[in-house]
């Protein structure tokens, strides 16, 4: 990586961006020498992040609080990156929560609040950053999905049902920007090193299962390379799939999981 140059002044705009794999995405691009936008709720992680992405790109950034479910906030967002730097080259769409209950016992309101921000908020960011990208007729979409799209495990309807819908939005948001030359594409990370990780461990935990510490060991275990993934491994694919090199991949959910889904 030392020394790649890709993105030099390209705008990229990052939902979710203030931890986890958001901000290593957004670190990523800042030291190929991109102009990050980051957009979250969670406002000073955000600004701290986005002075990262700052120092290591020499490049003006951009903190924007944005709710993923609000059409009108994605709208004032996405507006507000245009205004200030006239054009969007890439859209991370990282932004999700999880929750996760034994199917009988989810409630309607947590099923609803998952697909609200990790579908619903993915479907707001591409309608909205979409129309720049065919006006340039150039430019990608990577939206973040999970393993959990393409396979599952108990207590994770609702997370897994989004994760998928993920795949499904992709593949229909790349057939719409192929004739304008964009790309849209989803990463599928396996179990990574994230807050939300951890709460994941620690939500199994109090219905029964290891404890996070076991749980985590394990999922270490399971996998056929025996680690983890790193946000650094995330944003690396992420990366490569918004450069020129992946020009002519699209409409692909690219599993980053150590070969969970395969063994």
């Amino acid at each position: 990586m030392d020394g790649m140059q890709r993105f030099v002044d390209r705008v990229v705009v990052i939902t979710g961006g203030a931890k986890g794999i958001g901000r290593g995405c957004g670190l990523r691009f800042a030291r190929e020498g991109a102009r990050v936008a980051i957009l979250d709720l969670l406002e000073e992680q955000m600004r701290a992040t986005a002075a990262e992405c700052e120092r290591l790109s020499g490049r003006p950034t951009l903190a924007l609080r944005c709710d993923v479910t609000d059409k009108s906030s994605v709208a004032v967002a996405v507006g507000a990156v245009v205004e200030a730097w006239g054009r969007i080259d890439v859209l991370v769409a990282a932004a999700g929560i999880y929750s996760g209950q034994p199917l009988t016992e989810v409630p309607l309101a947590a099923w609803q609040k998952v697909l609200d921000v990790d579908l619903t908020g993915v479907f707001l960011c591409n309608q909205a950053v979409a129309p720049f990208l065919m006006q340039q007729r150039s430019g990608s979409i990577i939206n973040i999905s999970s393993m959990a799209g393409k396979t599952s495990w108990p207590a994770s309807a609702q997370y897994s049902a989004a994760k998928s819908g993920v795949i499904g939005l992709t593949r229909s948001v790349a057939m719409e920007l192929a004739p304008f030359g964009c790309n849209a594409n989803a990463v599928c990370p396996g179990n990574t090193l994230t807050d939300m990780v951890q709460g994941v461990a620690s939500t199994i935990s109090a219905y029964g299962g290891p404890s996070p510490e076991e749980w985590l060991a394990q999922r270490a275990a399971d996998c056929p390379m025996k680690r983890l993934a790193t946000v650094e491994d995330i944003a690396g694919v992420v990366a490569f799939l918004a450069s020129e090199d992946a020009a002519y991949i699209t409409g692909q959910a690219i599993e980053v999981d150590g070969g969970m889904v395969m063994s």
